[in-house]
This record gives C-alpha cells, sequence and structure tokens, in this order.
C-alpha cells in the first residue's frame, strides 16, 4: 500500500468506519482566516455532524480552533468588531500554517502549526486529536491544543466580548454543526436552552439535533474555566471561550493549553447517558 503524501487530507477511522476528514493545506481566500478544519465530521450511523462555509457565514469551517483577536489580527475569519464601531471588514487576517506531523494515523495525529499574520509568526501551535469507540453508536473526538508565544514580546488572545460586544466572547475551539430545518436543542446537567447555556461554565453540554448528538466536555480544569460560547437559533454552534471577560495574556515563551473532548453520538441520550459517555471518553 502507497503511504499518503506527508500533507495530504487525514480520514480518521473508528472501528474501520471513516468518521472525520481533516485537511491541512486549505485553499481559501484570506479573509476566511485559512487554516486546518475536520469536515466532514460523521456519527457511526453515517449522519453528517458538521458544515463547511454554509452561506450565513463563510468563514465558520467545521471542527478547529479559530481565534478573533491574536494581538490585533484576525484569525477568526470574516469582519473585525471594532470598539465603538461594530463588526467591520479590515485587512487583519492571519492563517494557520500546517507545519508537520508528528504522528499520523488512522485513529488520530500529532500537528505542529504556525500562526502568522503580516508575515510575522506569533503563535506555535502543537494539536493533537484522536477518535475513539466508546459504544456501538457512540465515539470520542479528543482534541487538545497548546499556543506558545513565539512574538519575543507579550501578546495577548481577544474576542468581541473583551472588545465591547456583550455575549460575543468567541474564540478558541469551535465546532460548526450541520444546520437543519429546526434548530437543534442544548443542555447541560443541570439546565437547557440557549439563553440559559451560552456564556456558562459547565462540566459538558449537549447539542442534539435529528438522529444525532454531540456532547462536548472540557477535560481540564484550565478548560473548563472557560465559559461555553453557544448558539443554536441563528446557526449550530458550540466552542469554548478563551477570552470571555478580558484579554488572555500569553507572555514570552508561555504556552496555553486547552482539552475538549467530544462526543458524537447516534440518537439522542439523555442527561444520564450523556455524563455516562463523557465520562468514559475523558478517562481514555
Amino acid at each position: 500500500m502507497t503511504a499518503p503524501a506527508p500533507d495530504s487530507p487525514v480520514v480518521l477511522r473508528v472501528a474501520g468506519r471513516p468518521v472525520g476528514r481533516y485537511v491541512t493545506r486549505p485553499e481559501l481566500p484570506a479573509r476566511l482566516s485559512p487554516r486546518p478544519y475536520l469536515h466532514p465530521v460523521s456519527t457511526l450511523g453515517g449522519a453528517t455532524v458538521t458544515e463547511l462555509s454554509p452561506a450565513d457565514h463563510l468563514h465558520h469551517l467545521g471542527v478547529g480552533v479559530a481565534v478573533p483577536d491574536v494581538e490585533g489580527h484576525n484569525f477568526w475569519g470574516g469582519r473585525t468588531y471594532v470598539r465603538d464601531q461594530g463588526p467591520t471588514e479590515l485587512d487583519d487576517h492571519g492563517a494557520q500554517r500546517h507545519g508537520s506531523f508528528q504522528l499520523r494515523d488512522p485513529d488520530g495525529f500529532v500537528e505542529e502549526l504556525r500562526w502568522v499574520a503580516s508575515g510575522t509568526e506569533l503563535l506555535r501551535e502543537r494539536r493533537t486529536v484522536a477518535a475513539t469507540e466508546l459504544t456501538s453508536s457512540a465515539w470520542a473526538l479528543d482534541f487538545t491544543f497548546s499556543l506558545t508565544n513565539v512574538f519575543g514580546a507579550p501578546l495577548s488572545i481577544g474576542s468581541p466580548a473583551t472588545n465591547g460586544r456583550p455575549g460575543a466572547a468567541y474564540g478558541g475551539f469551535f465546532w460548526r454543526a450541520r444546520k437543519e430545518d429546526r434548530a437543534p436543542d442544548v443542555f447541560t446537567a443541570d439546565t437547557e436552552g440557549e439563553a440559559a447555556v451560552h456564556g456558562a461554565r459547565a462540566d459538558w453540554l449537549a447539542l442534539a439535533g435529528a438522529g444525532w448528538t454531540l456532547v462536548f466536555a472540557g477535560a481540564t480544569d484550565a478548560t473548563r474555566r472557560d465559559p461555553w460560547f453557544v448558539r443554536t437559533a441563528e446557526y449550530p454552534g458550540v466552542g469554548s471561550s478563551l477570552a470571555s471577560a478580558e484579554r488572555l495574556p500569553i507572555p514570552p515563551g508561555e504556552t496555553v493549553v486547552r482539552r475538549i473532548v467530544t462526543v458524537v453520538a447516534d440518537g439522542r441520550p439523555d442527561r444520564d447517558e450523556a455524563a455516562a459517555l463523557v465520562r468514559k471518553a475523558v478517562s481514555q
């Protein structure tokens, strides 16, 4: 069998079934903040649970890491929120550039990336992704990213919320789910609905659509302290907020690490089943 090209897309498999495709070098316009992404991602039953460049937000790219403000540079895509001005078209977009794979297997990979803007590398990232079978109808995507400041000076991560737009603390791990005729339900162990869950801290959060459910969990103390960013009515998306109430500083040479584990399930687990799946996924 011929080995894949070093930078070709990775096909993740669980129990022999393809469940995700990771694109390392997408050909995208600068305005979309080009970056590697996972799409399509599917349940073991074959339901697609991601969306790529939908008409409502062309810069939403499946599953990945996107940050709207790294020391004033946009690694999210689209317009930039400017204090006292609102969303504004700026030529301020950065790109995440695939460097190499340290590990590449059917069930996961370890990747090095460079976050570059205006010809300068700001961050160096190590991304570790693993796919694991949980049950005959559920698997887990374990996604860890480590961001190291290689800029040579202090830098910080912000969001529209820290720049003056209430309720818009997006930036970090982000999963754009498939838009359906009916908005998905969202719930945690003790609450439900977008208004209650958005901006809250919870050990896990479930997004349930037509025949599929995603259960997101912060797998480290630092990740669990980040609030959830949730959209269901406007579009289906879930993220973990790196900068919610204030900017996140990264001194020179220092590293920020976050780990999100997502259960990808067919059907609709109830709260107890969702919690049990999360416990199993995080402990593996």
